[in-house]
């Protein structure tokens, strides 16, 4: 009998720890989406680790009696700070660029991910959120953008002469 309740107690001990863990740090607001429901919109404030001067605000749904959110979000990126050469110079700069943050949102292996990708081209940063979990035969996704122009790490290019 004792086996047969262990992985219910752990999947209850896993959902309270991550409703704990929900409230502290980056939350920067919270909307009920009404009195019959009990699903809230989150939005937290990311700051991106190896470029500080970059702040995202992630907008999610979260369902408080769930064992899974849904997996709709949304993302906005921003300058908030520096960007320089040298920082530029320690992120991933492939096409698949680098995960930046992470985030559960079931018990079920679906997180949120956000990736940032650089675009050398048009030198902007793309940080892409994303569901790894298929829901109604789509990967929910949100784009952001924040364009290098006006900091330290733009390379202004050579003028092509007509």
């Amino acid at each position: 009998m004792a086996l047969k309740k262990t992985p219910l107690l752990a999947a209850l001990v896993v959902t309270a720890a991550t409703s704990l863990l929900a409230g502290c740090g980056d939350d920067v607001g919270k909307v009920s989406l009404g009195v019959f429901t009990t699903k809230d919109v989150i939005i937290d404030a990311k700051t991106d680790p190896k470029l500080p001067g970059v702040t995202c605000h992630i907008s999610r749904i979260e369902a408080n009696l769930d064992f899974a959110d849904p997996s709709d979000m949304s993302i906005s990126c921003r300058q908030t700070g520096p960007i320089t050469k040298a920082q530029l110079a320690g992120i991933e700069l492939g096409k698949k660029g680098e995960i930046v943050f992470t985030e559960s949102l079931s018990i079920l292996f679906k997180s949120l991910k956000v990736r940032r990708i650089y675009d050398s081209e048009h030198q902007t940063l793309l940080y892409l959120s994303y569901s790894t979990k298929e829901t109604n035969g789509s990967h929910k996704h949100a784009l952001s953008t924040v364009p290098l122009w006006g900091t330290d790490a733009y390379e202004p290019r050579p003028q092509a002469v007509n």
